[in-house]
């Protein structure tokens, strides 16, 4: 009947408010940005804080993966040093970016780039 199917939309309204309140309540419910130092993903992460901001979520850490690091080439051949050297330099142009966005606001982690895919905890 109408009845029921307003009393389901009353339902779902309630509950939408309540998952809506708890994504508002920082102390609940937290954004964790997942990003890679290269142009579109700076650009998306940017496009996400702001929207998720716009609907009052907080976004305070950024995790930037796939970093390399300046001691991460030390065993290389010429080739190898040579992206790394280029891969490096295009790097430092967007971490310089995420800092300028983000580091009074944000906490910013960068995480190395790995060996191997990392799959989660072995048990």
């Amino acid at each position: 009947s109408e009845d029921d199917i307003l009393g389901k939309f009353a339902e779902m309204q309630n509950m939408a408010a309540r998952i809506r309140s708890i994504f508002r309540d920082p102390a609940k419910c937290t954004f964790v940005c997942v990003c890679i130092p290269e142009f579109l993903s700076v650009y998306e992460t940017e496009r996400l804080v702001q929207e998720l901001s716009r609907h009052g979520i907080d976004t305070s850490n950024i995790v930037v993966n796939h970093v390399l690091f300046p001691h991460d080439h030390e065993e290389l051949d010429n080739v190898c040093s040579r992206f790394y050297r280029t891969r490096r330099t295009m790097q430092k142009k967007y971490l310089g970016q995420i800092k300028d966005l983000y580091c009074e606001d944000f906490h910013i982690v960068p995480i190395p780039t790995q060996d191997e895919e990392v799959r989660g905890l072995e048990l």
